[in-house]
Order: C-alpha cells, then sequence, then structure tokens
C-alpha cells in the first residue's frame, strides 16, 4: 500500500511539472513565433525594397556613367548627414554587435533610413561596396523598436536583435540557413547563442520568403563539376584554405588601417570626399567599371573563366578605400568578389576545377573576414549544392582559422580562441 501510495504521489508530481513546463515551453514559443513572423514579413519587404533600388542604381550608373565624377560630392552628402544625424549610429554593425554584448540603449530607427539610403548613394556614384552590411542594420534596427514597444527583458532583447540580424542577412542574399547562424555566430568568435536557435531559424525563413513574394530575385551560381575527394584534392583544398584565410587577414587590416588614416581629418564630413576623389582617379585611370559597386558580373564570369592575378587585390584595395573613407554598404558582396576571383585564378596552380575554387573562394574568404565559419559552411550548400559540402566546409574552417583574430567586425568579442598560440596576442584582433 505504501507503495501504490508513493507511486501515485510521484507520478502526480511528474505529471504537474510537465504541465508547468509545457506550458511555459507554448506560450514561450508562441511570443517568439509572433515576434519573428512579424518582424520577418517587416524586414523582408524592407530588403526587397532595398535590392530593387539597389538594382535601378547599378543600372543608372552603368547608363550614365558621367555620374561618377560626382563621387565626392555624394561622399559629402553622406558624411553630413551621418554627422548631424546618425552620430549615434555611425559604427554600422558594430554598433548591434556591442549592443549584444552589452545592452545599453536601444538602437536609434534612424539607422534603417540612413544606411540605406547611405548605400544607394554609394553604388549609384561608383563606390566599390556591399550590400549586407545594410540590411544587417535594416533589421536590428527594426528589431530593437520591438525591444521598446513590448518591454522586452534583457535576455529577449539578445534574442530579438539577432533575429533582426538574421533576417537582413537571409533576405538580402537569399540563404534562410546560413542567415540563421550568422545572427548566432557573428558577435562572439568561436561560440553560438543558443538561446535564440528557434526565433533566429523562423525569422530568417520567414524574411527571405517575404521578400521572395515580392518578386525579388538573387543571384544564381553553381559549380559544373565537383570531383570525388582523395588525398590530393584534400591538400589542396587546405592550401587553398589557408591562401583564402590569408587574403581575409589582408582586406581586415587594410580596412583598419585606412581608417585610422581617415580618421585623422578632424571633419568627418570630408572622409569621403577625399576618399571619393581618389577613387575616382583610379576609376579613370583604370579606364573600367569593372571593379567598382557590387561587381556581380565578374563573380559569376569567375566560376567559368580564370581571371588574373590582380582581380582580387585590385576590389580588396577599393573596397578598403571605399568603406574606411565613410561611405556606406557592406563588405560581404566585395568579400565574394575577392573569394571567387582569388580562386578562379588559384586554378592556375591547384588540380580543382574553376567553378569549384571560385565557389571555395567565395565563402571562404568571407568566413576568415567575418569570423562566421559554420554561417559560410551554409550559405555555401545553400548557393551551389550539398555535393560541394566537403570542399566548402575545409575552404572555410582552414580561412578561419589562418585569418587570425583579425576580423571586419572590430567590436567581436573572443569567446573561445582559434588556437592557443593567439590567446595570447590579443593584438592580432
Amino acid at each position: 500500500m505504501p507503495v501504490k501510495k508513493l507511486t501515485e504521489g510521484f507520478l502526480l508530481y511528474l505529471n504537474r511539472i510537465i504541465q508547468i513546463d509545457f506550458s511555459a515551453l507554448f506560450w514561450n514559443g508562441l511570443k517568439w513565433i509572433f515576434f519573428s513572423a512579424l518582424l520577418g514579413i517587416i524586414v523582408g519587404s524592407a530588403s526587397a525594397l532595398f535590392l530593387e533600388a539597389l538594382n535601378w542604381a547599378t543600372q543608372y550608373r552603368e547608363q550614365h556613367l558621367w555620374i561618377i565624377g560626382l563621387l565626392p560630392f555624394a561622399g559629402l552628402t553622406i558624411g553630413l548627414a551621418y554627422h548631424y544625424w546618425g552620430k549615434e549610429v555611425v559604427k554600422g554593425n558594430n554598433l548591434l554587435i556591442e549592443e549584444l554584448q552589452s545592452p545599453k540603449n536601444i538602437i536609434p530607427l534612424i539607422m534603417a533610413p540612413l544606411i540605406f539610403a547611405a548605400t544607394i548613394i554609394t553604388h549609384l556614384f561608383g563606390g566599390s561596396a556591399g550590400r549586407e552590411g545594410t540590411a544587417v542594420q535594416i533589421g536590428g534596427a527594426f528589431a530593437d523598436q520591438f525591444t521598446k514597444i513590448f518591454k522586452l527583458e534583457p535576455s529577449d532583447r539578445k534574442i530579438i536583435l539577432i533575429c533582426g540580424i538574421s533576417a537582413g542577412f537571409s533576405s538580402v542574399f537569399g540563404t534562410p540557413l546560413a542567415g540563421a547562424v550568422f545572427g548566432l555566430e557573428v558577435f562572439v568568435i568561436g561560440s553560438l547563442f543558443y538561446s535564440a536557435i528557434l526565433p533566429s531559424f523562423i525569422t530568417a525563413i520567414i524574411a527571405d520568403y517575404i521578400c521572395k513574394t515580392w518578386g525579388v530575385g538573387h543571384t544564381h551560381y553553381s559549380i559544373a563539376f565537383v570531383p570525388d575527394m582523395h588525398i590530393l584534392n584534400l591538400f589542396c583544398s587546405l592550401l587553398a584554405g589557408i591562401i583564402f584565410g590569408l587574403a581575409a587577414r589582408s582586406f581586415s587590416v587594410l580596412n583598419h588601417s585606412l581608417s585610422s588614416i581617415f580618421g585623422k581629418v578632424k571633419y568627418p564630413p570630408l572622409r569621403p570626399v577625399i576618399g571619393g576623389f581618389i577613387l575616382i582617379t583610379i576609376i579613370y585611370l583604370s579606364a573600367t567599371t569593372r571593379y567598382i559597386g557590387l561587381g556581380i558580373p565578374v563573380i559569376s564570369e569567375s566560376f567559368t573563366t580564370q581571371e588574373p592575378y590582380y582581380t582580387f587585390a585590385i576590389k580588396l584595395f577599393l573596397t578598403s578605400l571605399t568603406l574606411s573613407a565613410g561611405f556606406k554598404g557592406g563588405e560581404v558582396t566585395p568579400l565574394f568578389f575577392i573569394g571567387a576571383t582569388l580562386g578562379s585564378f588559384l586554378s592556375l596552380f591547384l588540380p580543382l576545377p574553376v567553378g569549384l575554387l571560385a565557389g571555395m573562394g567565395f565563402v571562404a574568404v568571407f568566413s576568415g573576414a567575418a569570423n562566421t565559419p559554420l554561417a559560410c559552411i551554409f550559405m555555401g550548400m545553400e548557393l551551389f549544392g550539398v555535393s560541394s559540402g566537403i570542399y566548402i566546409a575545409l575552404a572555410c574552417t582552414t580561412a578561419y582559422l589562418f585569418s587570425g583574430h583579425t576580423g571586419i567586425y572590430r567590436s567581436q568579442a573572443i569567446g573561445n580562441p582559434k588556437y592557443r598560440l593567439l590567446k595570447k596576442h590579443s593584438f592580432l584582433r
């Protein structure tokens, strides 16, 4: 009899615990489904508008090349706008990362229209920049308004910010899995924020779906042939990954160095003016627009044609110059350009197909520069198919290790050092 009562009491207690846990999980899940859906719709729609505006700016510039001569004046407009209205948000992606690490103030909503307009101006007048930074900042700015509207707790604020970052990245590139993981991975090197894993994936998927529902497409790339893996191909993949990692580190170091140089100009609005004059001089002397803007045609070309050795280097320098001077956009698409063209060139020496090396470089240089290897592996498989997954993974992880702790996001914290040597040398950041 005592055993029966004890068993019944235990089962009653267990049932009560399960009901409490299930109820809490259910309502918490319902809350984040609502937030994720609403944020995904907002950010996905904003990305669709942004991509359409960016396409218009690119086409108009290519049809009216004289407009590039106005780049210094465009730089002045951007500089003045941020100097008088955007001082609080001038850090861009780094501000989002800082708020994720140490929450302080709600990100001003003005970040979204400012970065939207500044990026379009940068591309319209011939700057060499990307689009990821814009989408991520738009997503983060909209997301943090939820903190104010719904009075979210600090822990929930981190989750909603990650969701905003994931939504922006996912919708602008059409890679929901990579977008979700990018949001979880980007703010601490060597760590993932698992508390946000479900909301991040839901938001990224919905944002991507909404962007496509608006009829906005994404560029498609393909790797024509993926060979079987054997010891020589393994060695070549690792070697290519090392080179991609060094390229990523070079981009980050040059970006930081040029930013320091431009920082010596005391009046910030003059920095993009000076940078604009340098850019149009280089564009005029090179007599081509091949290296400005997003560079999508060159990226596509690199999957089928072996690029010359200098293509990636020119893009690396022009993008570093553009962003360091104060023009706006992002680093990721230029990193795709740098990696794809570098990989294409490496096919001259490495016995791997040109398309495969271009695809490996496409994501691996980004992996090393952003310190987000998992997101880049997912992105590679989403863009190029799972058949290239082993090569993509090897290139991304190797590039991540060999890029050191230097990255395009200065505010990234080091959760787990890449290897012990770097633990003692924090200056490598």
